[in-house]
């Protein structure tokens, strides 16, 4: 009997995931390149993909840790807390490494400022309490609005009522978490194919030509998020693990930077991080709780986003800020930004709220923001791709930190 020669589908079956999302990711270049028109209606592939994982992503996050606090038996290790520690200290480095590159290398923008008076600080408290409401959300209307923080506190809050439940609750628990897993598989299955749209679509309609105009505010903000990614969260993998820090650093930033560059979108991209954490054999009650969180609260991207383009406005006001104020707005900026991970785009809808506490008027912050939304094809996918790998990485580097495992290249 003679082997006959794989199909075309079988042969992309092979292949592995990351193999056919830049396959995907080539092809979508090309088509916008060689065919605008065409590129612009295949949009619409990338927005069920973006949507199809919109969609899971809250019902993963409520029923996963709901089923891992419910089912975690008394004196189990978790790492939850070196794994928080790690991602404020990622996020405060990043808005530091920003607050210096802006200093050395300041951006002007174009403002226009006649007639606009200079207003006080404020906004702290307002953002501190949408947070805390956030908290106490009604769980429909967070699962609903995806409101991260709101699920978060609902299924940590069942998840611990669920705990001295008879067996048979949480075994029904355990496997409605195993079926929400199997879904998120499948859909994440289409993301070479949600990525060529995705990416066709954007260069399409924007084209390259928008960002040439913000160039070298562009180059601040990549070359910040670059350096975060490749020699600061490496140094801190290195501190907690005493290894060579970059094929883990490499992994995360292949496996979960990649698709998360396309989604623009952390809370999107908790599946692909979850997915990844199963594969490297990480602790599932750590894991489970600390991606969603970190989609939640570690904004090392955004606390570069923020600090940079606030600054630069700053710069371009000629208001004098000493190095010290500066990284301390900044940290208050980022963790602010908490709340606004799930958005495409959240982080520019805190830079009003930056520009205020340097006694920036919302008219010209809201002139910074547009500046932000003309190169957020760029700016927000390398914001997404560095905060949702971290989150990865931060997890991964805890855990074996703990357990002292070796890297498993799954």
């Amino acid at each position: 009997m003679t082997d006959t020669p794989p199909t075309l589908l079988q042969k992309l079956k092979r292949t592995s995931l990351v193999t056919q999302i830049v396959i995907g990711l080539i092809a979508g270049i090309l088509l916008a390149w060689l065919a605008p028109s065409a590129a612009l209606s295949v949009a619409f592939i990338g927005k069920v993909f973006v949507s199809a994982l919109k969609a899971v992503a809250p019902i993963l996050v409520f029923v996963l840790v709901m089923a891992s606090i419910a089912n975690h038996k008394h004196g189990q290790e978790t790492h939850i807390r070196p794994i928080l520690v790690l991602y404020l200290f990622g996020t405060f480095a990043a808005a530091v490494v920003a607050v210096i590159a802006s200093m050395m290398f300041p951006s002007n923008l174009v403002l226009a400022t006649e007639n606009i008076a200079i207003t006080a600080p404020g906004g702290i408290s307002e953002v501190l309490q949408s947070l805390l409401l956030s908290v106490v959300d009604n769980p429909v209307n967070a699962l609903v609005n995806a409101n991260f923080i709101g699920i978060l506190a609902w299924a940590i809050g069942m998840g611990v009522a669920i705990r001295h439940a008879g067996d048979t609750t949480r075994t029904v628990l355990n496997d409605l978490s195993n079926g929400v897993t199997l879904i998120v598989r499948v859909v994440i299955r289409f993301a070479p194919l949600g990525i060529f749209g995705l990416v066709a679509a954007t260069l399409a309609s924007s084209g390259f030509g928008a960002l040439l105009g913000y160039l070298h505010l562009l180059t601040v903000l990549i070359g910040c998020m670059l350096f975060v990614a490749l020699v600061v969260n490496p140094l801190i993998v290195f501190w907690k693990l005493r290894r060579n820090p970059y094929p883990l650093v490499f992994l995360c930033l292949r496996e979960s930077g990649i698709t998360a560059f396309f989604t623009r979108s952390s809370a999107a991209n908790i599946p692909v991080n979850m997915a990844l954490s199963e594969r490297l054999g990480l602790h599932e009650d750590t894991y489970s709780v600390s991606i969603p969180l970190g989609a939640t609260i570690n904004m090392a991207g955004a606390a570069i986003t923020i600090t940079v383009l606030s600054l630069a406005a700053v710069h371009t006001l000629g208001i004098a800020v000493d190095i010290p104020t500066a990284i301390l707005l900044s940290v208050v900026a980022a963790i602010c930004a908490c709340g606004a991970s799930g958005v495409a785009g959240g982080s520019l809808l805190l830079i009003p709220l930056a520009c205020s506490l340097f006694g920036i008027p919302s008219e010209i912050a809201m002139q910074v923001v547009a500046v932000g939304f003309i190169i957020g094809i760029l700016q927000d996918s390398a914001e997404t791709a560095l905060n949702s790998s971290t989150d990865v990485l931060f997890t991964a580097a805890a855990c074996m930190a703990q357990e002292d495992k070796p890297l498993q290249q799954g």
